[in-house]
């Protein structure tokens, strides 16, 4: 019954298969020779079936997983160089009408706070988001027909692209809300939105039902078929991801990697981004109640592993995770990063006094966006703000064929150079301006391209002098 090419959830994340491959990668796992192969077929820097990739996650060879963490570093320079895209979340509202058992907005939590934030609010989030010196946002809201029905996140973001305060503008609406109609979708494209993000939490179908045991997101064929109707909506850019922890790491890796494939088979464009979230403690949630949990070690290799599988993708870590294991992981694949983040609804505008406290999970790196910019400097990364991609129409399979040709390199390092000096002059602290304009300087140094480079340095000067908002 697998077949990538269909429509249908449970042919293009067919179980047999997924077993299949699984007993495969236990019984090659120190196959030597095999994994050569695969190691030799991955150095092309083209990708990796999900059976290929399935036998290096497995892999038990010591000098080889060296070598796989190598490669894995080597093909995220090559792709992305050394620039980190930096975004934060706004949730506009936690009310939801699903039972997820891993998720504090589960219905039957009656002592939550639930809030849905006004227009105004989101207002002054916003705001509060831009003297940050943020640039994209991903919106969250819980599943509710009556209180998030399409119409208020359209609002929200027709709300949240309006506002422009002082120097600040978001220039890039990513989406992360419940599965919906095509017609839905449609309305989300036409609204001009940037990433549309889903996560599947699991794709072992007995687990999910489990997992979601009332309301319409226990569907789920509905649920794992929704970047489908995304993408027949006309949204060029989706984002996938799983919540490791609530299934077996091997079994969720496997399918995440089939469903990138789908995508491939069926629409020509595979995930923008991929997200790579562990289930972390929540208000009534506890973590250790869920018997697949993984340590850092196996988070670190599953990082590798997709980096090398699915070279093109953007991959995200957010501030679930702490400043020790962020920084591990970008150095495997990670090309996007949360910073400054909150997990409740509001809470940028003004502090959330705990008895209001509505976050959906523990934020572990707390630290402020300026510090997070000054981190990324000190390790060797460029932050970007960029979305130039996005405001040039390069979606999609545009943007993938730039991409899986390397050529990213000639827009997004000189956006992510001029984005990285609106930063320094809008937002920066001293001592992150200082190190900031000394990376800026070196930066520009590395652009081949002369006219490029002219270009730069140029619109850098034109920056200085209060302009804004260039771009390749």
């Amino acid at each position: 019954m697998y077949n990538p090419k269909s429509l249908d959830a449970e042919e293009f994340i067919c179980n047999d298969e997924v077993l299949s491959t699984l007993k495969y990668a236990e019984e090659n796992k120190h196959n030597r020779e095999l994994i050569d192969e695969i190691l030799n077929k991955a150095r092309l820097e083209k990708g990796l079936t999900h059976r290929e990739a399935a036998v290096l996650l497995d892999c038990d060879l010591e000098d080889k997983n060296k070598e796989i963490i190598a490669l894995a570093e080597k093909i995220k320079k090559d792709y992305y160089g050394n620039r980190i895209v930096l975004f934060a979340p706004l949730y506009l509202s936690n009310y939801c009408v699903n039972g997820c058992v891993y998720c504090p907005y589960h219905a039957k939590n009656k002592h939550i706070p639930r809030r849905k934030l006004t227009q105004e609010e989101i207002k002054n989030e916003v705001i509060a988001l831009q003297d940050m010196g943020h640039k994209r946002l991903a919106i969250e809201a819980g599943e509710d027909p009556v209180n998030n029905p399409i119409e208020y996140i359209l609002e929200s973001i027709r709300t949240i692209y309006s506002i422009k305060h002082k120097n600040g503008a978001i220039r890039r609406v990513n989406v992360n809300i419940a599965a919906t109609t095509v017609e839905n979708y449609k309305k989300l494209h036409e609204a001009g939105i940037g990433t549309y993000i889903l996560f599947q939490e699991t794709y072992n179908k007995e687990s999910y039902e489990k997992l979601h045991p009332t309301g319409p997101k226990h569907n789920y064929k509905y649920h794992t078929e929704a970047m489908d109707r995304a993408m027949q909506g006309g949204i060029d850019d989706v984002g996938l991801g799983v919540l490791y922890g609530l299934e077996s790491y091997r079994y969720e890796f496997t399918a995440l990697l089939m469903h990138a494939e789908h995508l491939e088979a069926v629409y020509g464009v595979g995930p923008h981004t991929i997200s790579l979230p562990r289930i972390k403690k929540a208000d009534d949630i506890n973590p250790d109640e869920f018997d697949n949990g993984i340590d850092d070690d196996t988070f670190a290799k599953i990082a590798a592993c997709i980096r090398i599988a699915v070279p093109y993708t953007g991959m995200i870590i957010s501030t679930r995770e702490t400043e020790k294991c962020r920084e591990r992981l970008l150095h495997l694949g990670i090309s996007q990063i949360s910073g400054g983040s909150k997990t409740s609804v509001g809470g940028y505008f003004q502090p959330m006094p705990e008895k209001e406290d509505s976050a959906q999970f523990d934020v572990s790196d707390r630290r402020s966006l300026d510090e997070v910019i000054k981190w990324l400097m000190e390790l060797g990364y460029l932050p970007s703000f960029c979305t130039a991609c996005y405001g040039s129409g390069r979606t999609g399979d545009r943007f993938m064929d730039i991409c899986k040709h390397q050529q990213i390199h000639n827009f997004c390092h000189p956006n992510a150079i001029m984005t990285l000096k609106e930063y320094l002059e809008d937002y920066a602290s001293p001592e992150t301006r200082e190190i900031g304009e000394k990376l800026i300087a070196k930066e520009v140094e590395t652009l081949q391209n002369p006219e490029i480079k002219s270009i730069v340095e140029k619109d850098l000067v034109k920056i200085s002098g209060g302009e804004r908002n260039f771009k390749f």
